[in-house]
């Protein structure tokens, strides 16, 4: 009898096991298709990657990644022709900003007392204008608090404070042919130059600006954060402040300013990342 019974359950006549053997068997046809379709859609990935990385290379990374990063760039420029303002927040809300990144600030000889800014005038070739940090804070003053957001996901409201871009530029016709100052950001005169370059003055790290970006209210040449100087390490004695820009735009310890026809480099788009950067 207990052969019989052990014969019966190995040939699964019970109705109970031969549904599970059925299941089983389902599963197992299911999980061979699942691994084929896996493993072809790996390969699909793996081929589609190598397509990828065989286009030709546009600013440091492959044309078809490059072609989504100019796209996001013009939906940029189209937010800051509209005079898009960053949120502000109370003073209370503001905390130090993380110390990210020492190339063109790594210089331990470097003496702020000394320091000037460089400025090339766009309507005139070769020459170069010189400003202590004196002049600059005997400019209207603009302060506000907004959030510093960076590349790498975090965030920190901070509070500026500095010249505005547009108030120096209309105060200093620099960055026009006819040697007219910018009166009005929003209408800039029609031979202002298209692009801003700013380096260290080290030249180490530098980035470009659209001068739409350049000339919106809350673009800052700082001079001091949370109501204190910069320090060394957060660009001292002056940075750039651009909160609708992630912060690798941020540059720290402005050296040179420059004005262009064309797109001047950029330290993190010759890296792969978008010139634009903005968010």
């Amino acid at each position: 009898m207990t052969d019989h019974l052990y014969r019966s359950v190995s040939l699964g006549s019970n109705p109970t096991d031969a549904a599970q053997a059925a299941a089983l068997q389902a599963a197992t046809k299911r999980s061979r298709r699942s691994f084929i379709a896996l493993g072809l859609a790996v390969l699909a990935s793996i081929g589609g990657w190598r397509w990828l990385l065989e286009r030709p290379v546009v600013g440091g990374i492959p044309r078809p990644f490059r072609q989504v990063l100019d796209f996001n760039g013009r939906l940029t420029q189209i937010d800051y022709q509209s005079m898009r303002l960053a949120p502000e927040f109370t003073k209370g809300n503001a905390r130090s900003p993380r110390a990210n990144g020492s190339v063109g600030i790594d210089d331990q000889n470097f003496d702020a007392t000394t320091w000037q800014l460089l400025v090339q005038d766009y309507g005139s070739s070769g020459r170069t204008q010189k400003f202590t940090l004196a002049e600059l804070q005997a400019l209207p003053r603009t302060e506000m608090t907004t959030e510093l957001k960076c590349i790498e996901g975090w965030s920190v409201i901070v509070n500026w404070a500095g010249v505005r871009f547009s108030d120096f530029l209309g105060h200093y016709p620099l960055a026009t042919r006819s040697r007219q100052p910018i009166l009005n950001p929003n209408q800039p005169p029609a031979d202002a130059a298209p692009y801003v370059g700013l380096v260290t003055p080290d030249e180490a790290y530098y980035v470009g600006l659209e001068m739409s970006s350049a000339l919106h209210p809350q673009t800052l040449l700082c001079y001091e954060m949370n109501g204190q100087p910069l320090t060394q390490e957060h660009g001292a004695p002056l940075r750039l402040v651009t909160p609708l820009k992630y912060g690798i735009k941020h540059l720290k310890r402005i050296g040179i300013i420059s004005f262009a026809d064309t797109r001047p480099k950029d330290y993190w788009a010759e890296r792969g990342y978008d010139w634009y950067a903005g968010h």
